[in-house]
């Protein structure tokens, strides 16, 4: 129990580290430089090392407790600024899934709206090219021929840029997720949000595991994105910290639409494979594959009843 415990204490120290402490320290050590620099001389090491000089040969800084002081003021603030970017993480995913954008406050509401209805049109437009080229190419089957599939593959691709399915929400990723949604329900009448409390609780370890590191991958990606919120205010001091910001958005940008779309992809890949599994804990038998009748019965099984009339 003992060598237990100590093993999950050395990996939440790990993770502690790695997650809060080395990131904000980097953003601390990029602080002091953009506030010792300043913006006439912004690449001037030679200032920098003479602070940094001054400071270490300063008479308090040769005695013993001003070096512990000095490095839990460090670790404090490191950590600090770890937990803010972790806050603002959960808001850049809460923006980038955009679940919930109909409640949002009024004046947010009202762009995530627009940029949803802007999404549709060019989705529509994307969409019915593609299925020009699908059409054009099952009529040159019918006469024995084969069209080029050059122009539908880039169609398609043209489709999948804006969204995969059509838009919901005002944001690829969000879009992305949604997806997952759509086509199950599509093709097995599930209601995957309904389905899924239910589907985790039985899914191997492996799958579980997979959807786990994919979510985690997604977290870490908006809080990317988040670090580069709290580089930008330096700026203010030190112009290249623009610069800085302006490389993690465009980073955490990227890797949250990768993110999304891995975590979208295995949570159907999962549903697809493991919902027959639900059948019998919840007594039901369902021979032969996942057909939409079989999925609408499980889904029907899985609905909670509604409240009784008052």
């Amino acid at each position: 129990m003992g060598s237990l415990l100590g093993e999950l204490g050395k990996k939440l120290a790990e993770r502690w580290l790695t997650l809060l402490v080395l990131p904000g320290a980097l953003y601390l050590a990029v602080a002091v430089a953009a506030r010792t620099l300043g913006q006439d001389s912004p690449f001037a090491v030679g200032r920098l090392t003479g602070r940094i000089s001054a400071w270490a040969g300063a008479p308090a800084a040769h005695r013993a407790g001003a070096h512990v002081v000095v490095l839990a003021a460090v670790l404090v603030g490191a950590a600090a600024a770890g937990v803010v970017s972790q806050a603002l993480g959960a808001c850049v995913e809460r923006i980038h899934l955009a679940a919930d954008w109909p409640s949002w406050p009024a004046p947010a509401r009202a762009v995530a709206y627009r940029m949803t209805l802007r999404r549709r049109r060019r989705w529509r437009a994307a969409a019915e090219t593609w299925h020009r080229h699908r059409d054009e190419a099952a009529l040159a089957r019918t006469r024995g021929e084969h069209a080029d599939p050059a122009g539908r593959f880039a169609a398609r691709a043209a489709m999948v840029r804006i969204s995969p399915e059509h838009p919901d929400r005002p944001t690829w990723s969000g879009d992305r997720i949604h997806a997952a949604s759509v086509r199950v329900e599509r093709d097995h009448r599930l209601d995957l949000a309904a389905l899924w409390p239910h589907l985790w609780l039985i899914l191997p370890d492996t799958a579980r595991g997979e959807v786990t590191s994919a979510r985690q991958a997604l977290t870490r990606a908006t809080t990317l994105s988040a670090w580069a919120l709290l580089y930008l205010p330096l700026a203010l001091w030190w112009w290249p910290a623009a610069g800085i910001a302006v490389v993690l958005a465009l980073t955490g940008r990227h890797r949250t639409r990768a993110a999304a779309d891995t975590y979208a992809t295995l949570l159907e890949a999962a549903t697809r494979l493991h919902a027959r599994d639900l059948a019998g804990p919840l007594g039901m038998d369902l021979p032969g594959p996942l057909t939409p009748e079989a999925g609408g019965a499980l889904g029907l099984r899985l609905a909670p009843s509604p409240p009784p009339r008052p």
